[in-house]
């Protein structure tokens, strides 16, 4: 039976209603600084399933826990003194530390896919916050879009997709960093398992040290690594400096006259990671059903690596 999806302002009073339903076990999706994010008890297997099943998310791929501060953190994962350094320098931040799991912890073992690690964040945004708080538990909250789909970075685009399915979505406006958080294993030797809101080259600085890339697409250790994720309805063609005819140009950089949308016309990569998922939605309108989207070459540096990690799973074969 469909449900009626609130739009809840961001007030204390829609917060307040955010963390009652939350407390009902129900869904509620609400902004971070990354995109928004599809939020349920982190503790309570019928929320989790939930949110599989409204998302049409593999059971196989783990969900992301936030909580408000590293004590919160604690409860759940065994923070080392590496991790320690991490979180002092980058939280609240877009970066998800990939951690042992306590044993004590009581999180749902649909959250960590029955692995024996659990992934960690402390957002940002003071409307996550300000939830967490009211809430008064951890939340497990992948992308608020349907699985696979282009991540929402505001309430219309989490409505579009899942409006129907969860029961409300508090509205933040713009989310402002436009690209899911960096996600680093740490239950060995630091790993990057998927590039995001944090530049690796910042946690390379902090760590002293190259950061190793891993994660298996076929048996994900964390979220953001299926091979096809992100995708629009239409076929996505890279590193295109010449479109072909009947191609939706989207550019990057001030040598893309004549696209029909820009990443950011002054070639900067904070603003193109912002503006990601919101301008490809616009492209794959543009396109329409059977459509193509061509995208200008995105420099792989700082956040051109998020922005190229995540254009390279849209554009891959559909399962």
């Amino acid at each position: 039976m469909p449900k009626h999806t609130r739009l809840l302002p961001s007030t204390p009073e829609g917060l307040t209603e955010a963390a009652q339903l939350l407390a009902a076990g129900e869904l509620v999706a609400f902004p971070t600084e990354t995109v928004y994010g599809l939020g349920g008890d982190a503790r309570s297997d019928i929320a989790c399933a939930r949110i599989f099943a409204a998302k049409g998310r593999p059971q196989f791929n783990p969900l992301i826990v936030h909580v408000p501060d590293l004590a919160a953190a604690r409860e759940f994962a065994q923070i080392d003194e590496e991790a320690e350094r991490l979180a002092a320098a980058f939280w609240p931040g877009p970066l998800t530390l990939v951690l042992p799991l306590r044993t004590d912890a009581g999180l749902s073992p649909l959250v960590t896919a029955d692995l024996g690690t659990v992934a960690v964040r402390v957002p940002a945004h003071p409307l996550a916050q300000d939830l967490l708080r009211v809430f008064g538990g951890p939340l497990a909250a992948p992308s608020a879009n349907p699985s696979g789909k282009v991540s929402p970075t505001r309430a219309a685009h989490v409505m579009a997709g899942l409006a129907g399915r969860i029961a409300a979505v508090v509205d933040g406006g713009d989310c402002a960093v436009g690209v899911e958080s960096t996600i680093l294993g740490l239950a060995g030797a630091p790993v990057l398992l998927r590039p995001g809101g944090l530049p690796a080259e910042a946690l390379e600085a902090c760590l002293g040290a190259p950061l190793a890339t891993g994660g298996d697409a076929a048996k994900p250790s964390a979220p953001g690594q299926l091979a096809s994720h992100y995708a629009p309805g239409a076929a996505l063609r890279l590193a295109v400096t010449a479109p072909e005819e009947g191609e939706v140009w989207l550019g990057f950089g001030p040598g893309c006259a004549g696209a029909a949308l820009t990443l950011s016309e002054a070639g900067d990569l904070v603003e193109a990671a912002a503006n990601l998922f919101h301008l490809l939605r616009e492209a794959d309108a543009l396109a329409g059903p059977g459509g193509h989207i061509a995208v200008a070459p995105v420099p792989e540096r700082g956040l051109g690596r998020a922005i190229n990690d995540r254009l390279r799973r849209a554009a891959a074969p559909r399962p």
